[in-house]
């Protein structure tokens, strides 16, 4: 993961460096709103003819939140693998994570 932010960051720098804050938070909402309307379509709750993009709008979602992970330092792996752990601790009597 560390090589796919530094492509990430690479390729922010060349186009003139990173938005503030909340301008890249605000474009992480926008991601995850057209990925909700690809699911939606993915999974007939939304009729369209076009064919459900989900692999490119999770990976528009994925690089906006890298944008965030690198204007403020974080190693996306090291906090994936944080989070894992919270989970694995947290919810290890949770089997499956659609029913309540």
């Amino acid at each position: 993961m560390k090589n796919l932010q530094e492509k990430v960051d690479s390729l922010i720098k060349e186009f003139g460096g990173y938005w503030e804050p909340f301008a890249m938070l605000a474009a992480v909402i926008e991601e995850l709103g057209e990925l909700s309307n690809e699911i939606l379509k993915l999974e007939d709750i939304k009729t369209s003819k076009e064919i459900p993009k989900v692999e490119e709008e999770l990976g528009d979602v994925l690089f906006a939140l890298f944008c965030i992970a690198n204007y403020y330092n974080i190693d996306v792996e090291k906090a994936l693998n944080k989070t894992i752990i919270k989970y694995s601790s947290r919810d290890k009597e949770r089997r499956n994570f659609s029913t309540p």
